[in-house]
């Protein structure tokens, strides 16, 4: 199955070709160096770059995997979560060309497309994981652990509460005044420093851990602290960023563990996906707690499948339409979902 999958969930504007699981290109265009800076993604200027350039995106993914329209299966593009003025322009656009090239159209769920990224391959199709199996999503605005019955079926374990990981590890670099996105350039400073120089709490620690995560009380932590450390060095800056990192995980790894621990059925494998999965301490940590139950830890094979990309639901697409016997999606039943959740999509 060649699909033409297409994202604008966010500030990326992405479209890929993808046949089978076997990513034949996969293209980005990042808005992150505009919206630096207000300090975050501002949504209108997020659906005016997606309006410029989304042609060029789609023209330049044809081109790389040596494609053109009239010759995919089907097209698949983004409807949530994510931003709605940002989604709208990919649905349009989707929309506009299935109709033109009388293709059928799939409908992803973008923490779905991050949840399966582990599974695009640039040569061939490659094993899919027993089930069931555990699939983690951190991301700038996900962070959900969830069991993966098959694909399409989906339990939630534990979710957030309030900040994502990815946004929690943002808003420290901002603090620190590293820039924005923050989460790369914090894990570049936090290689430099010491993670026990300060000690900050650990979210919901004990029998609050199971079902939950936290990062707003780490933050409120993190800025009292820098607060109470001004005027800032930089061997500051690297333990502060050390520390904050550390914790970040410690209190992602705790509920993991929890989980696996009371699981009543054998678990063979760990779905990472979502920006932070590139994270090279996290997937250390994440190896070493998942050593001893005998998990693999399989992440996507680039980083370009770690942030927001086609390739990804290009991928999902397909895993959860192979064995359809005919794909009759109409346009008129596509539409954006900005609050879209993993469960009940499924």
């Amino acid at each position: 199955m060649k699909i033409l999958a297409i994202d604008t969930s966010c500030d990326e504007t992405a479209a890929a070709v993808t046949e089978n699981t076997k990513v034949l290109s996969n293209i980005i265009w990042s808005q992150a160096s505009l919206h630096a800076k207000f300090g975050g993604v501002m949504p209108s200027l997020a659906r005016r770059m997606h309006e410029e350039h989304i042609d060029f995106v789609i023209k330049k993914a044809l081109t790389s995997a040596k494609c053109i329209v009239p010759s995919v299966d089907t097209i698949a593009v983004t409807v949530g979560p994510g931003l709605a003025i940002a989604l709208g322009i990919g649905i349009n656009k989707t929309k506009q060309l299935a109709k033109e090239y009388n293709k059928p159209l799939i409908a992803v769920n973008h923490v779905e497309g991050h949840l399966l990224s582990p599974l695009a391959n640039p040569k061939s199709e490659i094993r899919n994981p027993k089930f069931p199996a555990l699939g983690l999503v951190v991301s700038g605005g996900n962070t959900i652990l969830v069991k993966i019955n098959k694909i399409g079926s989906y339990e939630t374990l534990a979710q957030t509460q309030d900040d994502a990981l990815g946004e929690a590890l943002d808003k420290a670099a901002r603090m620190l005044g590293l820039g924005y996105p923050g989460g790369a350039i914090l894990e570049k400073f936090a290689k430099n420093g010491n993670p026990k120089t300060y000690p900050l709490p650990v979210p919901l620690i004990g029998d609050k851990v199971k079902n939950r995560f936290s990062y707003s009380g780490l933050k409120t932590a993190m800025y009292r602290l820098i607060e109470k450390e001004k005027p800032l060095t930089k061997q500051k800056i690297y333990n502060l960023a050390a520390s904050f990192q550390d914790v970040a995980f410690e209190h992602l790894l705790q509920v993991i563990k929890f989980r696996i621990s009371n699981f009543e059925f054998r678990i063979s494998d760990l779905l990472v996906g979502g920006g932070v999965a590139n994270n090279i301490l996290l997937r250390s940590k994440l190896r070493k707690l998942l050593k001893p139950y005998g998990i693999t830890l399989r992440v996507p094979y680039t980083k370009k499948l770690c942030s927001d990309n086609a390739a990804m639901i290009g991928t999902a697409a397909y895993l959860k339409n192979k064995n359809a016997k005919k794909l009759n999606a109409k346009s008129k039943n596509i539409d954006r979902s900005p609050n879209l959740k993993l469960d009940l999509d499924n």
